[in-house]
């Protein structure tokens, strides 16, 4: 996630975010294209810009409340966790968890389906709000400075590839703070969504996730719901089709193949975002649970949460009760699942099943979306 620990925080120049060190490491003047140990969750890493944000304002469930476009998950047993040697210490130990059978999306929420929302709600998304300084420097190190005006703006994170190799390590080779930058401009405010309303929403929050599914009477799926679906059924594969490598045989997610961050070979067909449904579905039937966007879940994110889960098979389980991130100590954190169209072997494996994310809540970046699910009904 960071570079080799310091108590010195860098300034990100290219992210500028907010003006604050993201990383917390001081730079080699060695070229790295490496990545350090956690590094692979750098794309996600960046601070709290408003605190806690709610939905309160949203009226439960105005929208479709029937199971129209989403899939049923029967009921089930399943190991949890790493399944090959790219896995993550925080994906350790492997453990039984069962859950109950529920209703997930087939597709995430695309730009028409939150334009729905925002139409029948006038919600306004983290990225379209000027951040709150009072608020953001509450999960920030005590004695943090406060950024220029000039970067205190309505804005989010636009992946910009390098011109060549870099160090994997410095996220700010390849992330800009982008004015104007939110759900309806994802590259920027001279960019659109018009012909891509079976495109997924990106530059969405936590908090702007949970607003829509208390609109749509859904809900996130927890880090275990979601795993479970993403499996399709497969016991202890690496990927949602099984254990062939993301790039062998046939295309089969929208991911980053060639030299990231600067050369994307586009053997899938596309750049940056692909319209969902693009790619086969898993045993399920739910398609892009691995690549394109990056899938905000209902949990907290503590990197020692699995090993509390592993002495017993675990029902349902909710996840911690509070974030712990040992890299950014200060920040509560909620899991991401699923990889997005920058992830390769290279960097940040996100497209395997068991690979976990994190971020504040309150981020949003052009590869961050989500899909909701939601409870079988009583008979």
């Amino acid at each position: 996630m960071c570079c080799k620990k310091s108590n010195k925080w860098m300034v990100a120049q290219s992210l500028l975010l907010l003006g604050i060190c993201i990383g917390c490491g001081t730079r080699n003047t060695e070229q790295q294209t490496t990545p350090s140990p956690d590094s692979v969750h750098a794309c996600m890493q960046v601070p709290s810009r408003f605190g806690n944000l709610s939905a309160d304002s949203i009226n439960d469930s105005s929208a479709d409340t029937s199971y129209a476009g989403m899939v049923f998950i029967p009921a089930g047993t399943f190991e949890m966790g790493g399944d090959n040697e790219q896995a993550a210490a925080d994906e350790y130990p492997k453990h039984k968890v069962s859950v109950s059978a529920f209703y997930m999306d087939a597709t995430e929420v695309t730009n028409a389906q939150f334009q729905q929302f925002v139409n029948a709600t006038g919600y306004i998304t983290t990225a379209e709000r000027k951040p709150d300084w009072n608020e953001l420097k509450k999960t920030l190190p005590p004695g943090t400075p406060k950024p220029p005006d000039s970067v205190m703006v309505a804005a989010s994170l636009v992946f910009k590839p390098s011109a060549g190799p870099v160090d994997l390590n410095d996220y700010s080779q390849w992330w800009s703070w982008v004015s104007g930058a939110d759900w309806k401009h994802p590259e920027g405010p001279q960019s659109n969504i018009t012909g891509k309303e079976n495109f997924p929403v990106v530059h969405i929050s936590w908090f702007d996730a949970m607003a829509y599914c208390k609109w749509a009477g859904k809900r996130l799926p927890t880090e275990a719901e979601w795993e479970y679906a993403a499996r399709g059924g497969l016991s202890n594969n690496i990927y949602p089709w099984g254990n062939e490598h993301v790039n062998a045989g046939a295309t089969k997610t929208n991911s980053w193949e060639g030299k990231f961050p600067y050369l994307n070979e586009n053997k899938d067909g596309f750049a940056k975002l692909a319209p969902v449904m693009r790619f086969d579905c898993n045993r399920y039937g739910l398609f892009d649970m691995a690549g394109n966007v990056w899938e905000w879940c209902s949990d907290w994110y503590d990197h020692q949460y699995y090993q509390t889960q592993a002495s017993a098979i675990a029902t349902n389980p909710q996840g911690p009760q509070k974030s712990y991130d040992p890299q950014e100590p200060h920040t509560p954190k909620r899991v991401l699942r699923g990889g997005s169209f920058l992830c390769n072997d290279a960097y940040c494996s996100g497209y395997r099943v068991a690979r976990r994310m994190k971020s504040s809540p309150d981020t949003g970046l052009e590869h961050t979306g989500f899909r909701c699910v939601k409870d079988v009904k009583a008979p």
